[in-house]
């Protein structure tokens, strides 16, 4: 099934767009970093030297987690966040197809260009 805006050539992708409207925000940026070492994270600790509030960077890590970069879990009254290097990893494998197709293209444009 054909989808808008998408074309049909080349192999199906998953909508990476979510990740990369995410990772657009220095402030989001700044969680995931903060994440990637792996340790479950509470709010307070990641608002800790933040001159955001809690309720700010929260709503920072819903938009990340809806993009599927973190998750989180409740213990008692405290959401806790952990980084989730699965859809980096897809987004990197994307990239570098993308790259490939361009590099392929180039290639192809520089041997009619110099005939």
């Amino acid at each position: 099934m054909s989808h808008p805006g998408r074309s049909s050539a080349g192999p199906q992708r998953h909508d990476h767009a979510p990740i990369f409207a995410a990772l657009g925000d220095k402030t989001r940026l700044a969680l995931v970093s903060k994440l990637c070492g792996g340790q479950l994270r509470s709010i307070s600790q990641l608002a800790r030297d933040s001159v955001l509030s809690r309720q700010a960077i929260t709503k920072h890590l819903r938009v990340l987690e809806s993009a599927g970069i973190v998750h989180s879990s409740r213990t008692g009254r405290e959401s806790r966040f952990q980084f989730d290097p699965q859809p980096m990893e897809d987004l990197r494998k994307y990239l570098a197809l993308v790259s490939e197709q361009w590099d392929q293209a180039l290639s192809r444009l520089k041997s009619f260009v110099e005939r």
